[in-house]
């Protein structure tokens, strides 16, 4: 890991409201990620390897099931992350889609490209200073970067990428791609899980940012119902300026399905553990390892529409293109159009302290 030099040693008494947190319904959410970090199991996601002392926590987590409260302050030590942090949240969207193109349901979900690389140690950098996280591998195994968001679909320029669904727009395949997962309701009832499985590896660039700072909607009225209905007024028709739009973001994302036993619980995150809503947080994979405890304090819009007071243990299980930096995080607020509304109105300043393993914890 690489943890910011700033970082100043509490004592868990001096944060505010933890005494007041159900660490009772933390804690499982932590042997979840703990079960990964003992069998080594690998990353959808990969980030920075767990240091030794989490490896020990982990086990012991596992073999030594206590009340929450006593493991965090038996294994953990706390630190306050010095400056000022921000938050976003995000959300699994549910949508109505079918297996095959009709009438209102032409836009596909693809699967991930048979010619598709993940750079995970040595990212591909361009001459104009980007650096790309997945390639293309060419026969002479050579590899070059994979086509933007706009070739892909535009030239179908997805090698060997097939269809798995097909959703209303591409505004709601955007959101599904921005999300990272989804659940999709066929018309005969049943229901197929979506789940992350790659990315072309271009930078992610905010639609919601440009819109603000092109002055094509004010800052105050973001949100995510306001976006994709702005995108839709636009046009998202090939050409139109919706769609232009929605390819600036270059970051193309595919997808599998996915019904495994862990799907049932919950989308699948960067660890490869399936979230909990309002305990599972996307941290910024290149500084801090899966499975390490956060404590996020914010007025945020969690329960209604209106902020309120947010004040809990929350475990880093996921990951994503727009969190960078080490007091950065994203919130996983659950399932459905009812936290959809609200992660699209968090952006918020926040206050973290993070949970390091002890090298010699107390008997």
């Amino acid at each position: 890991m690489r943890p910011p030099s700033d970082l100043e040693s509490v004592a868990f008494d001096a944060i505010a409201g933890f005494g007041e947190d159900d660490l009772d319904a933390a804690f499982p959410v932590f042997r979840r990620s703990a079960e990964r970090i003992v069998a080594a199991s690998a990353e959808q996601r990969p980030a920075c390897p767990p240091p030794p002392e989490l490896i020990a926590v982990a086990r012991a987590a596992l073999e030594r099931p206590e009340s929450g409260a006593a493991f965090f302050r038996r294994w953990f030590a706390p630190f306050r992350l010095g400056k000022k942090g921000f938050v976003t949240a995000y959300y699994e969207p549910e949508v109505v889609a079918r297996l095959a193109p009709e009438p209102g349901f032409e836009t596909p979900a693809l699967s991930r490209p048979s010619d598709l690389v993940t750079l995970n140690d040595a990212p591909l950098s361009l001459s104009s200073g980007e650096a790309l996280t997945s390639a293309r591998r060419l026969p002479d195994g050579s590899l070059i970067p994979y086509p933007p968001r706009r070739e892909i679909e535009e030239e179908g320029a997805a090698t060997g990428s097939i269809p798995l669904a097909y959703v209303r727009d591409p505004v709601e395949l955007f959101l599904i791609q921005v999300q990272g997962s989804a659940r999709l309701r066929l018309a005969d009832g049943t229901a197929l899980a979506l789940t992350y499985d790659g990315r072309n590896g271009w930078p992610y660039t905010s639609i919601g940012r440009l819109m603000i700072e092109r002055g094509l909607m004010p800052e105050g009225a973001m949100s995510l119902e306001g976006l994709k209905a702005a995108l839709r007024d636009m046009g998202v028709g090939p050409g139109q300026p919706g769609r232009r739009l929605m390819q600036e973001n270059r970051s193309y994302v595919f997808f599998r399905i996915d019904d495994s036993k862990d799907r049932a619980l919950g989308p699948i995150g960067g660890e490869g553990a399936a979230l909990t809503p309002l305990r599972s947080i996307a941290v910024d994979r290149s500084i801090w390892c899966y499975g390490l405890p956060f404590w996020i304090a914010a007025g945020v819009p969690w329960e209604r529409e209106a902020d309120t007071r947010f004040a809990r243990m929350m475990i880093a299980q996921d990951t994503g293109s727009a969190i960078l930096g080490a007091a950065r995080a994203d919130l996983f607020f659950g399932s459905g159009a009812g936290a959809g509304a609200l992660a699209g109105r968090v952006r918020h300043e926040a206050d973290f302290h993070v949970f390091l393993p002890k090298k010699d914890p107390l008997p």
